[in-house]
């Protein structure tokens, strides 16, 4: 560890007189407990394991207020980053970063070029890992603190050797009565039927529970939205419970439970809204907590085709803002 310090100063104090590169930013501001890392994560999850700790791997961008409300809210003082901080090594990555990277596969990227093969297209995106290296859980997406809180118990403690986060999540959503829910016309009435042999359109499947707060926020707050009902009329837009016991067909064309193709398709929070092609391939999802400019950007995503041509949905954004700011619109990203 002393070694690796004294690396660090020695990289800051060269300046121009040597050729080594410089570490990118870290775009937001983030906590002092953060490793000042050379970015060597074989390394790091060995210097991890030696004390007892796990590494959990940031990447996040400069002016993104979910990376900000990751280091000021679920990161600020407070129990959250107690408990992150006692058990792990906490590692920043800028997506749009050059500082180079040696990956736990031992191959070399820049952390950008890191951020295209891992196909991070939400910041902040968190991975936390063992101690011999192996993913426990990526969570692409900020998670606000109740629902951050529950995820990170279930990695410190090692509860994914038991059950599914899925299931250990549904059993912390709490026992009382149903959220009221706005009206949804936009819904299909018959979620059963799901194939899209004959429909000609994209179809985009919300998995959901009664009882969760962001389900029925993103139902009161985006889809209420001009533009983003707009979007909808290019989609089918189904509702689904996880556990629901009815058969549905699937965009493919087969049977399963609800049950069955959630976990299929590794659905582990609520909401997750999974896009699917008018040919029953799923073409992108997301399952953090999206402001409503965000989550009118993915069905943009899908419905405009772009997913096709640009693989980082983070650069479809930040074109699709600079292109409303210059025809006179004001683009607020966390509204």
């Amino acid at each position: 560890m002393l070694f690796r310090l004294w690396m660090l100063l020695v990289l800051a104090a060269g300046g121009a007189a040597t050729a080594a590169p410089q570490p990118s930013p870290h775009a937001i501001e983030i906590p002092r407990w953060f490793t000042p890392s050379l970015l060597d994560l074989p390394d790091e999850v060995a210097e991890a394991a030696r004390h007892g700790k796990r590494v959990m791997v940031y990447f996040g961008q400069d002016g993104c207020p979910y990376c900000k409300a990751l280091m000021q809210v679920n990161f600020g003082p407070g129990p959250i980053a107690d408990k992150t901080r006692a058990n792990f090594v906490a590692v920043a990555i800028n997506i749009w970063g050059d500082t180079e990277v040696t990956w736990l596969d031992r191959r070399r990227f820049t952390e950008k070029t890191l951020a295209r093969e891992l196909q991070v297209q939400f910041t902040p995106t968190l991975m936390f890992f063992e101690t011999d290296g192996r993913l426990v859980l990526r969570v692409d997406g900020w998670q606000p603190p109740e629902r951050f809180a529950p995820l990170l118990e279930w990695v410190v403690g090692r509860h994914h050797r038991q059950v599914s986060l899925a299931d250990w999540m549904a059993t912390r959503e709490g026992s009382g009565p149903a959220l009221a829910w706005p009206p949804m016309p936009y819904l299909l009435k018959n979620p059963a039927e799901l194939s899209r042999q004959g429909r000609g359109r994209p179809l985009a499947v919300m998995f959901e529970s009664a009882r969760c707060p962001a389900c029925a926020e993103l139902h009161r707050d985006a889809f209420a939205r001009p533009a983003l009902r707009r979007l909808l009329g290019g989609f089918d837009v189904a509702r689904l419970v996880p556990g629901a016991p009815d058969k549905l067909q699937t965009p493919d064309g087969r049977r399963l439970t609800a049950r069955e193709w959630s976990r299929e398709l590794r659905i582990q929070l609520h909401p997750t809204v999974v896009f699917f092609d008018a040919q029953g391939r799923e073409a992108f999802r997301f399952d953090g907590t999206l402001r409503p400019f965000h989550v009118e950007s993915a069905f943009d995503y899908v419905a405009s085709g772009a997913y096709r041509s640009e693989p980082q949905f983070q650069r479809f954004v930040q074109a699709r803002a600079d292109k409303l700011r210059a025809a006179g619109q004001t683009v607020d990203l966390w509204r």
